[in-house]
């Protein structure tokens, strides 16, 4: 797992390397320059004889970009400094590796140039061959303003490799949220640990190539236990993934039972009855409303597909309950929502399983209004054993915050509801955030746009279930689940194209993105 933290997180990781560890705050800066110009190097070099112009803002990333021009200087690039603030506004190690670096322009003339931005200077400058973006650091939110607002807007339009310095200009730090304008980076060199703002929101699609370089945080202070948010990577599925004994059989790997559908509804119990299959439940019964049963049963070859009395609107009626009670004791995993409908008998018939069924559940779709209904505290006190998986829109009803409010601070929230409700909640997203019972949020880190189609979900309901029903944790089948879900998407992307995919692509090449984490 891969620790990733918040701006407020970081300044402590900060705090604690200088004050507890002793770790100088200039050196970590000498150590964050040096870094971006050999980046600067590696990434887009040779650079010697080449124009190199580093915007610096007054703080700290300012001086990440000084001691960059002074090392870019050494190098034999030619580089011209635009600051966006007067020296006097300066202090601490900014101020200092300001001072250092105008000892060098009257050594370095025609190499060195340091100047204050205005609409002049921006006008008169000679074509760059590298842009340096070190106009805000982490700590950043909110608008950008003058005069650091034209000077994002003009590097956009430039048509040269810009390489941002910790994170680009404009993006904030912790949520990814761009008010107005933020640098386009073609690459962009963050500091100790990654930050969530460069995987959400808007951030991520501002980053480019995205490097974390060690300046010297000890690896107690990166890893320590108040850091409770991750990034899953593909390591960490492989060693979660269940395994089958030789001995297996259909029913000693995992049996779903899914309870989806109505009329007019019938594809979201098919997709995540097929995806549940897909990811290798040894057997999967569907309990479908009577009037649609053929419908379904037809393509459901491989399922056991069990026809439900329903209402006069084609829904699980309430005097099912009796049987669906039969198939819940048989199941290692339930599924409760997709397509269920949204009918007040149906409602309660899910209701009465929460508060009754002591086994482990999966809940999505139009089950997610019951868990509304019932608030998130109530979950930590029935007998069962929860996932939900919501969008933004149905964990906005749970919670009562805006769909916005949850994009801006997903990975928070999901903490937050996982901790009042004791549930594993899957705020589903670009990125995806799992928050677990003991307050630890994995962020996902596969996935593409072209994944924002109907059914979607419903395949990730599968696949989740699956894997809980196989033996994973609660946890592991929740991040893991949403990791080969985002892998299916990728290579699907690849193959058909990322406008073109449908939910049928997740299921189709869900055995391919299975064989790529379990390395055959």
């Amino acid at each position: 797992m891969r620790t990733i933290v918040s701006a407020k997180e970081m300044r402590w990781c900060d705090e604690v390397a200088i004050r507890r560890h002793g770790i100088p705050s200039l050196l970590l800066m000498e150590n964050a320059g040096r870094g971006v110009a050999q980046t600067a190097f590696q990434e887009f070099g040779p650079l010697q004889g080449k124009r190199v112009l580093i915007f610096c803002g007054k703080g700290n990333n300012g001086g990440d970009g000084f001691v960059a021009a002074r090392h870019l200087l050494d190098e034999g690039a030619i580089v011209t400094v635009l600051m966006l603030s007067s020296v006097r506004a300066m202090n601490g190690d900014a101020r200092s590796n300001y001072d250092v670096l105008a000892e060098l322009k009257q050594p370095s003339a025609g190499r060195l140039f340091i100047r204050t931005i205005s609409r002049t200077s921006l006008k008169t400058l000679h074509k760059q061959h590298l842009i340096i973006d070190a106009i805000f650091g982490t700590g950043f939110s909110g608008a950008a303003r003058e005069p650091a607002l034209a000077a994002i807007r003009w590097i956009n339009r430039q048509r040269v490799p810009v390489l941002s310095v910790d994170i680009p200009s404009g993006v904030d730090g912790t949520s990814g949220v761009v008010v107005n304008a933020a640098v386009n980076a073609s690459c962009t060199i963050t500091f100790g640990l990654v930050k969530t703002g460069l995987l959400c929101n808007q951030g991520q699609d501002h980053v480019g190539e995205l490097k974390t370089l060690d300046i010297g945080i000890p690896h107690t202070v990166t890893h320590a236990k108040p850091l409770k948010t991750f990034q899953v990577e593909q390591e960490d599925v492989r060693r979660f993934l269940p395994q089958r004994s030789s001995t297996a059989n259909k029913y000693s790997v995992g049996k779903v039972f899914v309870l989806a559908g109505a009329k007019g509804y019938t594809g979201a119990a098919y997709l995540c009855t097929m995806a549940a299959l897909r990811a290798g439940a040894g057997a999967v019964m569907l309990g479908i409303p009577e009037t649609v049963y053929t419908v379904v049963a037809r393509r459901l070859a491989e399922a056991i597909v069990k026809p439900l009395p329903s209402t006069k609107e084609g829904t699980i009626a309430l005097r099912a309950l009796g049987e669906i009670e039969d198939k819940l004791k048989w199941a290692d995993v339930a599924i409760l929502g997709p397509g269920l409908s949204t009918n007040v008998e149906t409602q309660e018939v899910i209701a009465a399983i929460l508060k009754n069924y002591p086994g482990k559940m999966v809940i999505d779709a139009d089950a997610l209004r019951c868990v509304a209904d019932l608030g998130l505290e109530k979950l930590r006190t029935l007998k069962g054993k929860f996932i939900l998986t919501p969008h933004t829109g149905e964990y906005s009803r749970i919670i009562g915050v805006s769909a916005r409010e949850i994009e801006a601070n997903k990975i928070e929230l999901a903490r937050a509801g996982s901790l009042k409700s004791k549930a594993t909640i899957v705020v589903k997203g670009g990125p995806t955030a799992t928050g677990t019972r003991d307050g630890m949020v994995y962020v996902n880190s596969t996935g593409n746009p072209g994944m924002a189609t109907v059914g979607s979900g419903d395949v990730l309901t599968g696949i989740i279930a699956a894997l809980w029903a196989q033996g994973a944790s609660q946890n592991a089948a929740a991040f893991a689940g949403v990791f080969l879900h985002g892998l299916a998407g990728d290579i699907a992307r690849d193959i058909v194209g990322e406008r073109s995919i449908i939910a049928q692509d997740l299921i189709d090449y869900l055995p391919a993105a299975i064989k790529k984490v379990e390395g055959i």
